[in-house]
């Protein structure tokens, strides 16, 4: 085997040592290069493994509060719709109550202004028997004095 190595030019020797060199250089950069860049690159795998499990989280925490939302605004309009209606009806009461008073007091006007208009044409029936009584005893006197 050596004379081998001696026909191609090779000594074993420095083969040796270049075998052993090359380990330890590859020994060096497995420990001090290669480990922490697969170091670095499994964390930012997990860093982005994390980050998509929290935009999935964040996405559906999204979809409840957009349904709750809707949710929320739905009942928020069922509630609005509810208080217009009571609103309509206490305003049509009101109208109604307002109209029943407004009636009842123009009928009060209206009985008390017949009312008074029965008492002006009594005192007016009245002022005019007092007035033709009145003419027909002064008719009478001056009848009597000229007859007399």
């Amino acid at each position: 085997m050596n004379q081998l190595l001696s026909a191609f030019g090779i000594d074993w020797h420095l083969l040796l040592i270049n075998v052993i060199n090359f380990g330890l250089l590859l020994l060096a950069l497995w420990y001090f290069l290669y480990g922490p860049i697969v170091r670095t690159l499994e964390a930012r795998r997990q860093k982005v493994a994390q980050s998509v499990i929290d935009a999935d989280l964040a996405a559906e925490r999204l979809a409840e509060i957009e349904a709750s939302r809707a949710d929320t605004l739905a009942a928020a309009g069922r509630e609005a719709d509810d208080v217009l209606s009571r609103a309509r009806k206490a305003a049509l009461e009101k109208e109604r109550l307002q109209l029943a008073e407004g009636e009842a007091a123009a009928a009060r006007i209206v009985a008390e202004a017949e009312a008074e208009g029965r008492e002006a044409k009594a005192r007016a029936i009245a002022e005019s028997r007092e007035e033709v009584a009145r003419l027909v005893v002064l008719g009478a006197e001056k009848v009597i004095q000229e007859r007399v």
